[in-house]
């Protein structure tokens, strides 16, 4: 695999979370402007944000957690050449997974189907790590 193949997904998923930190900035802009909350009242806590504000900012958030792994992951396996064909499908299977949260997330966010989808790209990510752990392990 070429270093860009293995890369692209990782790009795709780092492009989403600029994306929803702009949009993020944008919509806590826009309630500051509409005077739908007040600095002092959002100084400390990110709860006294509106609704859709929150919605959008709980996204950016979420890509803090899962896609962290991701990240280390894919420079592990890249530094020890272990980025193969397996490896490089079941990023693109993460990383799609991950957009379609966000864009629940960030649109019905209807729970039952968010969570589902998180849970494709948890298990995905563990079985990602469990493959590179034994290709590691095993020395193949």
């Amino acid at each position: 695999m070429t270093v860009p193949t293995i890369l692209l997904p990782a790009f795709v998923l780092i492009a989403q979370i600029f994306a929803l930190a702009i949009w993020m900035g944008a919509e806590r802009n826009r309630a500051l402007f509409a005077k739908e909350v007040r600095i002092k009242d959002i100084a400390l806590t990110r709860e006294s944000w509106p609704e859709r504000a929150k919605q959008i900012s709980n996204s950016y958030h979420n890509q803090y957690e899962l896609p962290v792994l991701f990240f280390i992951l894919v420079a592990f396996a890249l530094i020890t050449r272990k980025a193969d064909l397996i490896f490089v499908v079941l990023s693109w299977v993460f990383v799609i997974a991950r957009v379609v949260h966000a864009f629940i997330h960030t649109t019905s966010n209807r729970v039952p189907r968010r969570f589902f989808v998180y849970v494709v790209a948890l298990v995905t990510l563990a079985v990602m790590w469990l493959y590179f752990a034994i290709q590691i392990l095993t020395g193949i």
